[in-house]
Parts: C-alpha cells; structure tokens; sequence
C-alpha cells in the first residue's frame, strides 16, 4: 500500500509540475505614457522598436507611445501627464530658466550629433551660411533660431541684415522651394533632405555643427518628470534599458525596424512614405551612436558649451550653469 501510495503522490506531482510548466507567467506590467515631440518619424523608430520586440514588457511596462497635436512635449511631461517623452537641448533652455523652472531632466539623446542645417534649391548658392545674404529664409521666429543664424552668417562673413526673414508655414520643403516659396529652410538632414532625394529635387545643403561646433547641441532627446524619476529610479533605468536596446536593434537592422515603424503607424501618418522611411531609417541607423561609446550618452563638454552660448547671447534673462538640465545617471 506504501508503494501504491507513493506513486500515485508521485504522478500527482508530475501532473501538476507539468500544468504549471504549460502556464504562462502572467507579469503584472505598469502602464506609462511617453510624448513624442511630432508625428511619428524616424527619430522615434527605437520606442517603436522596444515596444514591437517586447523589451517594454521585459521590463515590466506597457508603454503607450502618443503625439498630443497642440501640447508641447515639454508641458505635457513636466505636468506629469507623461512621466517621459522628447524635447530638444535648444527649446529646454527656458523651461530652466523660468521664474519657475519646470521640474524635467534630459535622461539620453536619440541622436549623438545635431543633424540639422539649412536646404535650398540646386546652384542658388547657399552652400553655406554666409549664402543667405540676399536671400529668403523661412522662420519661425524663435529667438535662440534667429540668434543662432545671425552667429552662423556672421562667422561665416556674411552680413545678417542682408537676410530677409519670412513665416515658416512649409510642410513640404521640396515642394515649396520647388515652388519659389522661399530660398531656404532649417530641416534636419535624416528626413528634410532624405525626402528632397526621394522626390527627385536637386538641393544645396550645410550642417550647423560645421560651421561652428558650439552648435552641435542635442537633439532630439529624451526628457523625464524629476518627481517621478526621483520616486521611481530604477523603473527610468529599467525604462532607458529598454529604449536603449530598441534604438540599437534600429542602428543594426534599419530595414527590420523601418518597417516596424511604418507598422506601427495607425493614424495613416505614414502612409505613402514608405520610401522615404526606408531610406531616412537607413541613414539615422549611423548616426544614433555615431562615435559615441554607447547610445543615449550626453557629452557634458558639447552640452555646457551650447549654453555658454545662450549665456553670451543674454536671450534668457538668467545664465543656465554648468551642468543644468541633463543626466547620464539612468542609463546603463
């Protein structure tokens, strides 16, 4: 009887071994907001990237990636309504320097290198800043930009008054310097002039950063709520761990994470760009680590140095000191 009886404890004890082996674990997973900064794009593909492939969930999250048209990414995650999003070096600098400075942290930078400059048509002449001379250039009339141009022009030997200004209301920069709209437009390398070779338009281009190094700032980047950061630190690392390996996943397989991307993309956004994101995705897999040792990291030397220069300018009211506004804390 003794015998009958241990083996019957024992097939029990199997049975139900093996019926927990064919259970999934069930992880209860903490459901968070992330802003993005505009539509979705090529520098977001990396969430989109973490989300598809599971690495949110790996971390115990599940991450609702969203673009709120008319809210600033900056507003929506230092009031808390999303612990992270995306914001730029340039357009934080007066969240710190606010007679209330917003409570928000840069954590990590999408791209290592600010890849942005000016586009205009094929043999006007704008090679480089100091071509703007008698030109039109769109602007959206933001201090820190038109400061910005003014130092480039300037340094270049150019004269800034000979610039004309105009309102930037372009959506399609191609078409509109086509269209002799304007002369020339601020975009960022990876999608402005991406889409001008994808449309067939010849264009003339320089990057910022080679003019001056003081302008290869960050962005874009990603931003943290200090309150919730502070209460949850190691969910961020676990969070910027996650959103590290889908930017690196995209830096080794630009077509895979493309087309996750375009997947991902519900609101049509997308649609009939197919070509343009493969071929935008394609150039920014080199550029989110760039030379860096790792992705996400923020050189403290390039980035004190942009807001030496906002300092100099006197634009902000108060001098941002070193240090101000960034952290590498939380990445692995």
């Amino acid at each position: 009887m003794k015998k009958i009886l241990c083996i019957v404890l024992t097939a029990a004890l199997l049975f139900s071994l093996a019926a927990c082996a064919g259970k999934k674990e069930v992880k209860e997973l903490t459901k968070i907001t992330f802003a993005l900064d505009w539509t979705q794009n090529t520098n977001h593909t990396g969430l989109y990237v973490a989300k598809e492939k599971g690495y949110f969930e790996d971390a115990g999250l599940d991450v609702e990636i969203v673009y709120v048209d008319g809210n600033s990414s900056t507003q929506l995650v230092a009031s808390g309504w999303a612990p992270f999003g995306i914001e730029a070096q340039d357009t934080l600098a007066a969240a710190y320097t606010a007679d209330e400075p917003l409570g928000i942290t840069a954590i990590a930078t999408i791209l290592q290198h600010n890849t942005s400059g000016i586009i205009s048509r094929k043999g006007d002449g704008v090679t480089s800043a100091k071509g703007l001379e008698g030109k039109r250039y769109s602007t959206w009339d933001s201090p820190i930009e038109l400061a910005m141009l003014k130092t480039l022009v300037e340094k270049d030997g150019g004269n800034w008054d000979n610039v004309t200004l105009i309102p930037n209301t372009i959506t399609d920069e191609p078409g509109a310097l086509s269209a002799n709209q304007t002369d020339a437009i601020w975009v960022f390398y990876g999608w402005g002039c991406i889409n001008a070779a994808v449309q067939g338009f010849d264009y003339d281009w320089f990057f910022f950063k080679d003019i001056d190094s003081t302008f290869d700032y960050y962005t874009p980047l990603i931003i943290g709520n200090d309150a919730y950061m502070a209460a949850n630190p190691q969910q961020t690392k676990d969070f910027l761990a996650a959103v590290k390996k889908g930017y690196e996943f995209a830096a080794k397989h630009p077509k895979e994470a493309a087309e996750i991307l375009i997947a991902s993309d519900t609101d049509g956004v997308l649609k009939g760009a197919e070509t343009l994101v493969m071929q935008s995705q394609e150039w920014l897999s080199k550029e989110y680590i760039s030379d860096a040792d790792a992705w996400g990291y923020i050189d403290p030397q390039r980035w004190d140095a942009f807001y030496d220069w906002l300092n100099d300018t006197g634009l902000l009211g108060k001098e941002l000191p070193h240090g101000t506004g960034y952290t590498n804390d939380y990445l692995s």
